[in-house]
């Protein structure tokens, strides 16, 4: 009998994979590309998986792989450093408004957000602020040696995005915890510049796998030796793109507090505990006697004592957590509750009323376009809260009142 906390894959010509996914569903694809992940000759040790997994495009989302002289662009995927920041102000549920809808109001005027209509688009700055522009200041010199060498990544939208939501699962939300205290949460990554430094390594990968007639069980799994043309190059290009990302989300939530400043006239402080964190990346560390590339696709970093975000869908808890530094996990833990449903099926079997109800208790749209994230299309964040009960400990319980998508 298997008395760990996880259960354990083994197949023929692979390493092992270790899911700590007891209690939550795993889809047979999302198993069979764990698989294929596992067969990759430069995986260290194992491969890790959290209780959030489910079927990703080139490598499973909830995984983490640690690998020794080569990296695979797509199991970094295009929304490098995607990630999440989370503040507790010095407010409580008393003092905020009555009709919720202000803030929400505010907090959609100060942060672009949104799809492309027509030849607007909602999610960028026409004139950037003086934070973005500033911030900007500090990313530009890397990103010329970037361009340099990959001159079509010049033409991204790379200061236009800094300090914007963008759309799909990322959201800014005022939440409450266990003691009516008031958090400021948001959920966002690299945006365009990051999705398209993503695309243009892994179709670079490709283009090597095809050169060098290397056979892979899916072409999404191309990678780049160390040492070979683009590896140095992608290396420095993620970085840049995860301290993109940071910044990004650090701009962003400065904009939640001056906004809601405009709706709540007392006094308040939004940094008295704030945590920022990636869950899309790579990252350099040691473990089990190597240095590693650990990629860490929908999952968060979990050492013992650091602090991280699991958030929940849209109506359901979401915790902050302290790392208990679970080696066999490669210090990790999930990044959310994880899809049940492709956004394909979920628009098929959501209705709008359905996603009405499902967040009553949250001032957010209520619309067809965002039934895809009501809370039906995800697992329960409680089974896979229990599942990596020795990754993490619960330090908040939170709960949205306001949430924002794009």
């Amino acid at each position: 009998m298997n008395m760990n906390s996880y259960d354990v894959i083994n197949e023929a010509g692979a390493v092992p994979i270790k899911l700590w996914t007891r209690g939550v569903p795993l889809e047979d694809e999302a198993r069979r590309q764990l698989i294929n992940i596992a067969r990759l000759p430069f995986v260290h040790r194992w491969i890790a998986v959290m209780p959030d997994v489910h079927l990703g495009k080139g490598a499973t989302v909830g995984s983490v792989v640690p690998t020794v002289g080569a990296i695979v662009p797509a199991a970094v995927g295009v929304d490098i450093g995607c990630g999440m920041m989370a503040a507790r102000t010095t407010l409580t549920g008393d003092d905020l408004p009555d009709h919720l809808g202000e803030i929400r109001a505010a907090i959609e005027k100060a942060v672009p957000h949104g799809r492309t209509v027509g030849t607007r688009d909602k999610g960028a700055w026409a004139n950037p602020p003086e934070a973005t522009v500033a911030g900007w200041k500090t990313l530009h010199d890397d990103f010329s040696k970037i361009t340099a060498r990959h001159p079509k990544l010049s033409r991204t939208n790379n200061l236009n995005h800094l300090g914007t939501l963008g759309t799909g699962n990322h959201f800014v939300e005022v939440c409450l915890d266990e003691e009516n205290r008031v958090w400021f949460m948001l959920h966002s990554g690299s945006r365009g510049v990051g999705n398209a430094i993503g695309s243009h390594f892994i179709e670079r990968a490709k283009q090597d796998m095809r050169r060098w007639m290397i056979n892979l069980p899916d072409q999404d799994l191309a990678y780049l030796p160390e040492g070979s043309d683009y590896y140095a190059d992608y290396v420095f290009a993620v970085d840049w793109a995860q301290r993109y990302a940071r910044m990004n989300r650090q701009i962003m939530m400065q904009h939640v507090v001056d906004a809601v400043r405009k709706v709540i006239t007392k006094p308040f402080d939004a940094q008295a505990e704030a945590v920022n964190c990636h869950h899309n990346y790579v990252n350099r560390e040691h473990h089990f006697g190597k240095d590693v590339l650990v990629t860490r696709k929908g999952a968060v970093s979990a050492r013992k004592g650091e602090m991280g975000i699991i958030p929940g869908s849209m109506g359901a808890k979401s915790f902050i957590v302290r790392g208990l530094g679970n080696a066999e996990s490669f210090h990790s833990c999930s990044h959310g509750a994880g899809r049940v449903m492709s956004r394909t099926e979920a628009r098929k079997r959501i209705s709008v009323e359905d996603h009405a109800k499902a967040t009553a208790h949250v001032e957010c749209r209520k619309d067809a376009d965002v039934v895809d994230e009501s809370p039906a299309a995800y697992k329960s964040i409680e089974a896979v809260m229990e599942a990596q009960r020795d990754l993490v400990e619960i330090v908040h319980t939170l709960r949205q009142v306001v949430c924002v998508k794009g």
